[in-house]
């Protein structure tokens, strides 16, 4: 049986935000999962974000829109703003899903 291979997206929640919000512009997230499945053939679209309970609705709103949502817990930086720091765990994800052959469909 062949196997063909799946697309995944590893996006840094933060990195995203910060980018869309320096550019003046606001990400409508439902589209742009749609435009990830249609463009790229995107079946997994992993979003790694910090974890902090105010933004609870935020995190159901990205799972309903079609999002996978990996935590990381939070720390602050030297002037008290919330860091995630997701960029090691998203590599490694890449890593291990590509290692155990996660990225094949059966």
């Amino acid at each position: 049986m062949d196997k063909k291979a799946n697309s995944f997206a590893f996006i840094d929640g933060a990195n995203l935000h910060k980018g869309i919000k320096d550019l003046g512009w606001n990400l409508d997230y439902k589209r742009f999962r749609v435009w990830l499945r249609e463009k790229y053939s995107i079946d997994r679209a992993y979003i790694f974000i910090g974890l902090v309970s105010k933004h609870k609705d935020l995190y159901i709103f990205l799972q309903e829109a079609g999002f996978m949502l990996v935590f990381k817990e939070t720390t602050l930086d030297g002037e008290g703003r919330i860091k995630g720091n997701c960029d090691a765990d998203l590599v490694l994800k890449a890593v291990v899903d590509f290692y155990e052959k996660n990225m094949l469909k059966q």
